[in-house]
């Protein structure tokens, strides 16, 4: 019997490659539907939900149990609660880094993670019509696009490098500027008023990092959203002996398993690029570790071809 926490892409790869190798596994799941990031990260435009959905019923059709709306806060105590064997935890990066830009009272500030998870629900974000995304990323993107779509006349990406540095995939960023999508370089967010913000001009150094000009400009604002990247909520790990957790992230062996015998991880939780691919990856590395591991026996990859 195994365990899965989250029923992202990790969770379910790891999942369905447990089950087809013949174990019984359980996928436990904090939220309402499964998916995870796929759901809640990427915007639908990237990712249709009837594709989403028949992934997840094939998976469901093997036998994988799916428990929603059950959060699970104590790896240890749901291990032994359930009779489980081993554990793999795949816990997306959901909650969004926060940054001190002084607001006022009537500043609408919002996150990346929230508006692009208020886009499953029934009612719509409010962004206005002029919205200014914070952020160089690929989700700074998908936000900036998505309030393209909700009927924003502009929407704006204030990034404190150039582009050159930008970690969003150049397609993203080519994408966004034929969809009307501005660019605002080398800048950042000072102050964020009611309906305005106010953004200082920076300038490269020599080693590629941006220093203040002391140069001023005000941009007209409704809403100001923040993409500065996500972090993972580890408490479910709180007390658990041998595993170690560095800079936000659970420390794995080769074979994907954690300090503690048994306590896999994958995903967004272990130190490696935050993209759906590497998840499912992840998961199916795992799966074949923790089968070997439940028999007593060590999986030796087979060599890899041309």
């Amino acid at each position: 019997k195994v365990l899965v926490v989250g029923a992202g892409p990790a969770g379910l790869s790891a999942a369905y490659h447990l089950a087809r190798l013949g174990h019984q596994v359980t996928i436990k799941e904090a939220g309402p539907l499964p998916g995870g990031m796929m759901r809640f990260g990427i915007p639908k435009y990237r990712l249709p939900r009837d594709i989403l959905e028949a992934e997840v019923r094939r998976i469901a059709d093997l036998g994988v149990e799916i428990d929603y709306d059950a959060k699970v806060e104590n790896i240890q105590q749901a291990m032994r609660d359930g009779g489980f064997d081993a554990a793999f935890l795949a816990v997306g990066a959901h909650i969004a880094r926060r940054a001190y830009i002084p607001a006022g009272e009537a500043a609408k500030v919002l996150d990346a993670v929230q508006v692009l998870r208020s886009m499953e629900g029934e009612d719509k974000p409010l962004l206005g019509r002029r919205v200014v995304v914070y952020g160089g990323g690929n989700t700074a993107i998908d936000v900036a696009r998505t309030a393209r779509r909700l009927g924003a006349e502009e929407a704006v990406i204030v990034y404190r490098r150039t582009r050159d540095h930008m970690p969003a995939h150049d397609f993203e960023v080519e994408e966004a500027l034929e969809e009307g999508i501005m660019m605002k370089w080398l800048s950042t967010i000072k102050n964020v008023e009611a309906g305005e913000i106010t953004v200082e001009k920076m300038e490269l150094d020599d080693r590629g990092f941006p220093q203040p000009t002391g140069a001023f400009e005000t941009l007209q604002a409704d809403s100001v959203v923040l993409a500065l990247g996500q972090d993972v909520d580890l408490s479910l790990l709180e007390g658990v002996p041998g595993l170690e957790v560095k800079d936000g992230v659970v420390q794995v062996a080769a074979n994907m398993m954690t300090g503690a015998p048994g306590i896999f991880a994958g995903g967004d939780m272990v130190p490696s690029e935050r993209t759906v691919t590497i998840a499912v990856g992840h998961g199916k590395k795992a799966a074949r570790h923790i089968d070997a591991w439940l028999r007593g026996e060590t999986f030796a990859p087979p060599p890899k071809h041309e």
